[in-house]
């Protein structure tokens, strides 16, 4: 297929992109790799097989290539991204006891929860040997900052989710916990390994984190309003797991006391029954959150092409614009 017959901009960048993304899957496959544990890679070659983008590693192979890049290092910080990111889903899992991830039985489920923690903890062991072969204090210093700041978003969340105390920017914080760190530590490591300037790193770390933030909002936002043949997800699946997402949020800040007894009764108490998602969808149409939200999401995703201005006029540069609208395409 080429390039032109692509219309999705990450179908594109991974076209661009294909030999050197084949070097990752190459190195991913060898890392995971365990002469001692047969179960690691039984494990990961489960969850790396169920597919999945792979948007973060491509993030740092593109930010590598747009600064005309010729090393291999860049190969080795793709890989770190996706193990760092696999660990996380491992890990993630066992904390919202999951049975599902990109249509398939989650790891916890088909082994067990032991394994999958045990295994994320391998994955984080081998991304940072990957980050300590570029050589780069630089690079260890943002991607081990990223996988601090990765578990802060994911402890912060587990005990806001359910607090009607949680206000936008307790949001936001996890947010940039739980998706923008590594989305804008992939975009970032990428240009200092290709020896971008101090004010282009920073733009790459500016389009990284608005567009992570973009993605995720727009992810909360399809679970009220998307289509669950294409999210995988059914519809209200947050509000049945008393996650206070951001249009909820909305909502809440400007509920009557009747109607914070009914979001206090079934996000804070968990006492839900049948009509309560229908009654949730119908607060959130009164005070429009839902189209507030899809504001929201656009001004993000805005805010991550305004950054691109900073970076070398390049093919590469352009996908990276159209990226940045198709993760909000989906709320049109």
């Amino acid at each position: 297929m080429t390039v032109g017959m692509i219309s999705k901009p990450h179908e594109r960048l991974a076209e661009i992109l294909a030999g050197e993304m084949e070097a990752v899957n190459t190195l991913i496959r060898t890392r995971m790799a365990s002469d001692h544990a047969p179960r690691i890679p039984e494990v990961t070659q489960h969850l790396v097989e169920a597919g999945g983008k792979r948007l973060r590693p491509m993030l740092t192979l593109a930010a590598a290539r747009l600064f005309g890049y010729s090393g291999e290092h860049h190969v080795r910080l793709a890989a770190t991204v996706e193990f760092i990111h696999t660990a996380t889903l491992l890990h993630d899992d066992v904390v919202d006891e999951s049975a599902q991830r990109r249509g398939r039985p989650t790891a916890n489920l088909l082994w067990d929860n032991k394994s999958s923690v045990l295994v994320g903890d391998y994955l984080f062991s081998r991304s940072f040997q990957l980050m300590v072969e570029t050589g780069s204090l630089r690079v260890l210093d943002i991607l081990a900052n990223a996988s601090a700041t990765i578990a802060e978003g994911e402890v912060l969340q587990m005990t806001a989710a359910t607090d009607l105390r949680t206000d936008e920017s307790v949001y936001l914080q996890v947010v940039r916990g739980k998706t923008a760190a590594l989305f804008s530590a992939a975009t970032e490591v990428g240009g200092v390994i290709a020896g971008a300037s101090e004010e282009q790193v920073k733009a790459l770390f500016d389009y990284g984190d608005a567009l992570g933030i973009a993605f995720q909002i727009a992810d909360d936002l399809l679970d009220y309003q998307g289509d669950s043949k294409t999210t995988g997800k059914n519809v209200g699946d947050d509000f049945r797991e008393r996650k206070l997402t951001l249009p909820v949020i909305k909502a809440v800040a400007q509920s009557t006391p009747e109607e914070r007894a009914f979001w206090e009764r079934t996000i804070e108490k968990g006492r839900q029954q049948d009509g309560d998602l229908d009654h949730a969808l119908g607060l959130m149409d009164k005070y429009t959150t839902l189209e507030k939200t899809r504001q929201d999401a656009l001004g993000w995703a805005n805010k991550a092409k305004a950054s691109l201005d900073f970076l070398p006029d390049h093919e590469i540069r352009s996908l990276l614009r159209e990226l940045a609208d198709y993760v909000v395409s989906r709320l049109s």
